[in-house]
């Protein structure tokens, strides 16, 4: 049975007074925080067995290499990878896209073909298809949101033809907390003849992944969000593409034969893994993905779900307070709004006067944030580690705000 203040003891870092007050931590789409479980892996590295991976026969070399590939087994099984070889160890979310626009993207694509996303897409997955746009003449076209921050299978098919070559889209929205059916979306993709893309980095730390359920072609995702170290990720392809394309970095590691003219690379993933890898995290990684299997990923959403409920219900009872995106059975555990007539980082400072820590901007979302006809929002976004007792304060704290502000307007 879940038990969530079972789970919260398991998480030093919330156990601490911020501004005199308890701190409740509601910036779990930006980063989770860490279980001592996964902080205790790092540490057991760094003070026993730090050492670079593959190259060395001696002691430590091969129990930093055991660990190091022990990961890849984790995160395969994690996602139920078909291959161990289909994963690939990046800098996280942005870095796998990055190598997918710039190993398979520049290289098949030509002037006219079609690139399809959404207006609710993270930077990470917009600027790279712009720059493969330019570079190759490919054409951008964007799915049509409906009026609640959701899309529709029939605006897919209209959007999606047979000049499109790729369809990439977010699997949960970092902004609307949108789910987004990208298995039949992929479907769609694939009778077209084009590759279906996922960016995973808001669904994998929340719900169970099966990218061979999916059927994607690509699935991209970050440790730091689902309770792993930062500066580590993992790029997901099929292996029939990931062989077919170039290296996305040069260097050592990557290479099998150099010659003063020419060079060839190393079979998967190691083509696609150039210098030291992030060893450390990389074992981290490993950390955070049996401690979230031991919890239940069913768990962790189920616990989020009522959380995301019981806090859009608490704001029903403040009118002057907007929440963007689709209906609490329809989203995710993450809750954008804003307070009428009040800046959304004057909203997160007065929060974090009393110990509640949520994100204010535009969330690396610019053009969902003009769809929306706003500049910038507050964002709640919950995590295994929260409660309904998290929810109160952060409501609370969202009154005292609005008292603050009203006093404010009215001198």
């Amino acid at each position: 049975m879940f038990d969530v203040q079972k789970v919260r003891e398991q998480f030093p870092i919330l156990h601490q007074e911020v501004n005199g007050h308890p701190l409740v931590y509601l910036d779990n789409s930006a980063t989770s925080q860490k279980p001592i479980q996964v902080i205790e892996a790092l540490e057991e590295y760094y003070n026993s067995y730090n050492s670079n991976v593959h190259r060395g026969v001696h002691t430590l070399g091969s129990k930093a290499t055991d660990g190091y590939e022990g990961a890849r087994d984790r995160v395969q099984s994690f996602i139920n990878a078909k291959n161990r070889e289909e994963i690939i160890f990046t800098r996280g979310t942005t870095t796998a896209l990055n190598i997918v626009a710039s190993s398979y993207a520049k290289a098949k694509l030509n002037e006219g073909d079609e690139i399809v996303l959404t207006p609710m897409e993270h930077h990470s997955n917009i600027i790279p298809w712009q720059q493969v746009a330019k570079a190759t003449g490919a054409v951008l076209k964007y799915i049509p949101l409906q009026p609640d921050g959701t899309i529709s299978l029939e605006d897919v098919e209209e959007t999606v033809t047979d000049k499109t070559k790729i369809v990439t889209m977010v699997h949960v929205s970092n902004v609307l907390g949108t789910m987004n059916p990208v298995k039949e979306v992929g479907e769609i993709a694939h009778n077209h003849g084009a590759i279906m893309i996922v960016d995973g980095a808001q669904s994998s730390p929340h719900k169970k992944v099966d990218v061979q359920d999916l059927n994607c072609d690509f699935f991209a995702f970050s440790a730091h969000k689902m309770c792993g170290p930062t500066g580590i990720g993992a790029l997901y392809g099929k292996k029939e593409l990931l062989d077919d394309m170039e290296p996305f970095e040069f260097g050592g590691e990557m290479i099998d034969e150099v010659g003063l003219y020419e060079s060839t690379w190393k079979e998967l993933p190691y083509k696609f893994e150039g210098g030291t890898p992030i060893i450390g995290g990389a074992i981290g990684f490993a950390k955070a993905i049996d401690y979230l299997e031991e919890i239940g990923l069913e768990n962790i959403e189920a616990h989020e779900k009522m959380l995301v409920q019981y806090a859009m219900e608490r704001l029903t009872e403040h009118e002057d307070v907007e929440v963007y995106g689709p209906p609490a059975d329809q989203r995710a555990g993450i809750l954008t709004f804003n307070i009428k007539g009040v800046h959304p980082h004057d909203v997160a400072t007065v929060l974090d006067s009393q110990g509640v820590a949520v994100r204010a901007g535009h969330h690396c979302a610019r053009p969902l944030m003009n769809w929306l006809g706003c500049t910038a929002t507050a964002r709640a976004s919950f995590y295994l580690y929260n409660t309904k007792s998290d929810v109160d304060a952060f409501v609370d704290a969202l009154v005292t705000a609005k008292e603050y502000f009203g006093d404010v307007y009215a001198e």
